[in-house]
């Protein structure tokens, strides 16, 4: 898997009809490295991360895969390098998990489509990381919500793409899963150089696995970097209107958001 690639907004601006969610916003992936977007709902986290996945087409700038406009480029070559899991994928009706998650072959296969060793291994390798082989055999409309969501995560990880793009991939699981997940994909991250961008609302999960944190506010870029420099009890004032406490976590080094909240201030 090739994962040197590089993808980047320059003076994006993203709207629906006369509504601008994202104006004039500059945001480039470090190659090899975990990015997470937080924000507040309605910031254009999700907007964002559309656009940069060619789902969503600017209003003005543009998105760069590998030094080309992403929006003039053939669906296949992109599916090829960018992987995307959106927040609500809907999966045919009646289908079983094994073949959802191969599905995630299909950029990978010529015009005949011919299904290979290669494409049985990425699928294997999928399930196994995803504890869903047990699932393989079942319909993925019987399967609960956590089930789910592990599935379309093994499809987008069978893709096996340099690029990967994952809008809430924690979404309805428990907390033990939420860290299972975010552990399966650093550990991609670490073994293959993937260059990965995610939209977390967890800001403590956010901080603690991410390489470079994106806070979006008003439509444009409130901060970036490391998450010590990022995530700041100013920062979540001035993005999610939070009064809060940052300490650092004793687990990872990395900050740790406490919330106020008005019944625990000390005032009425």
């Amino acid at each position: 898997m090739t994962t040197d690639h590089s993808l980047a907004a320059r003076g994006l601006t993203l709207g629906y009809g006369d509504r601008t969610v994202i104006r004039d916003l500059d945001l480039e992936l470090t190659p090899g490295k975990i990015t997470v977007i937080v924000g507040a709902n309605g910031s254009g986290k999700s907007t964002l991360l559309k656009s940069m996945a060619r789902l969503l087409g600017p209003q003005a700038g543009s998105v760069v895969l590998d030094g080309k406009d992403i929006h003039r480029m053939p669906t296949k070559e992109v599916a090829r390098i960018l992987g995307l899991l959106p927040q609500s994928p809907i999966a045919p009706e009646g289908i079983i998990v094994s073949d959802l998650v191969g599905r995630g072959r299909h950029p990978h296969q010529g015009a005949f489509a011919r299904w290979t060793a290669e494409d049985d291994r990425a699928v294997a390798d999928a399930l196994h990381v995803t504890s869903t082989v047990d699932l393989a055999d079942r319909a993925v409309d019987e399967l609960s919500g956590g089930q789910r969501q592990r599935v379309w995560v093994a499809m987008v990880l069978a893709q096996q793409s340099g690029l990967l793009l994952l809008d809430e991939p924690t979404t309805f699981l428990d907390v033990a899963h939420q860290v299972e997940v975010l552990d399966l994909l650093t550990d991609l991250n670490l073994r293959t150089g993937t260059t990965i961008a995610m939209v977390l609302h967890d800001l403590n999960l956010a901080a603690r696995y991410a390489d470079h944190l994106v806070a979006v506010h008003a439509g444009g870029i409130h901060s970036q970097g490391a998450s010590k420099d990022v995530l700041t009890e100013e920062m979540v004032d001035a993005v999610f209107g939070l009064t809060s406490r940052v300490i650092d976590d004793p687990v990872s080094g990395k900050p740790l958001v406490l919330p106020v909240g008005r019944h625990h201030s000390g005032r009425e």
